[in-house]
């Protein structure tokens, strides 16, 4: 008889023959800025995740820094949006003001810089509009001025997440022109027109004022349309290539794992964090053993970066310590 049990009998040998495991260097964490002062606002569909104005965001990055995770990710809310996103690319901008902010406060982490202009349009699409239709080339250049003005800010990776086609190669000369030849991409480059997003376009403030994002984030039933964007932005000048979501969506991490070996993120989003916060309000679930499950088939797909609002206590659980949170 072959027993594969005698493998399983206690937790230090079934430590000692995992094949996946979570690190603390593995997470990025999502931060939410928004414009104004002495602001701290919780955000209802997402519990413990709150949106914060520059002069308290040192509040959340100690948090971040008693956890052990050193990657954030930011997210920037504008109060003034226009047509053509202009804050996006605004030196003083929310987004360029945090980012100087942390380097110069806090130059332990380090900072992703979301690129996109949902969060900075009046009408919440994250391309230029003409008659109702969300234009390619013509957004192309804001988004490149975009990922410059926050490379001079001081961000160590940029991460478009617009899903122009086009805009990793716009947005990679437009850096290296600016002298940030060693900034690296992270493209958003296999995202889904996804339900999994409410919760993140009320954190945001980037709901789309009118029809949805499905001419340019991809169709959910396909996967060898995410290989050739993923091959696409790789050729454009991708560093890391993302999935996004991730739970449903672990087919395509690894089936893109297959066809390329360059680093792979997936972006546990907000609608997946959601589901377990509120499943384990109710007692439902147990959360950090779900959160953890989670986490390690995300790794184990193939995706050596992961995106989570779970990532600090993630990292408490990693550490099997508390810290205050």
């Amino acid at each position: 008889m072959i027993r594969r049990r005698r493998l399983r009998v206690n937790e230090t040998i079934r430590s000692l023959v995992r094949e996946t495991s979570l690190a603390i260097s593995d997470f990025i964490y999502p931060i939410f800025i928004i414009e104004g002062e002495n602001i701290k606002n919780p955000i209802d569909s997402m519990p413990g995740i709150n949106q914060y104005s520059v002069d308290r965001l040192g509040e959340e990055l100690q948090r971040v820094k008693r956890s052990g995770v050193k990657n954030i990710l930011l997210f920037g809310i504008p109060i003034h949006k226009d047509e053509v996103g202009s804050e996006a690319y605004n030196p003083d901008g929310v987004t360029q003001k945090a980012i100087r902010y942390i380097k110069s406060s806090y130059p332990e982490f380090t900072v992703t810089a979301d690129i996109c202009l949902c969060e900075y349009t009046s009408h919440g699409h994250c391309g230029m509009i003409e008659d109702g239709e969300v234009l390619n080339d013509e957004t192309l250049p804001l988004l490149a001025k975009a990922a410059v003005s926050c490379a001079k800010a001081g961000a160590d990776i940029i991460a478009p997440s617009d899903m122009m086609d086009g805009h990793i190669k716009a947005i990679r000369e437009a850096l290296d022109e600016n002298h940030y030849i060693n900034t690296p991409i992270m493209a958003y480059s296999a995202k889904y027109a996804s339900a999994y997003y409410a919760p993140f376009r009320d954190a945001a403030h980037s709901a789309p004022s009118f029809g949805d994002r499905k001419t340019y984030q991809m169709d959910y039933g396909n996967v060898k349309e995410a290989v050739r964007e993923v091959l696409d932005d790789i050729e454009e000048g991708a560093d890391i290539v993302m999935v996004k979501p991730a739970l449903a969506y672990l087919d395509v991490i690894k089936t893109v794992s297959l066809k390329t070996d360059y680093p792979i993120a997936a972006y546990n989003v907000s609608g997946e964090y959601s589901m377990v916060k509120a499943a384990a309000a109710n007692g439902w679930i147990d959360e950090k053993k779900v959160v953890m499950e989670n986490l390690t088939a995300m790794k184990r797909a193939g995706a050596g970066i992961i995106i989570t609002y779970h990532a600090l206590d993630a990292a408490k659980w990693i550490k099997g310590d508390s810290y205050e949170g």
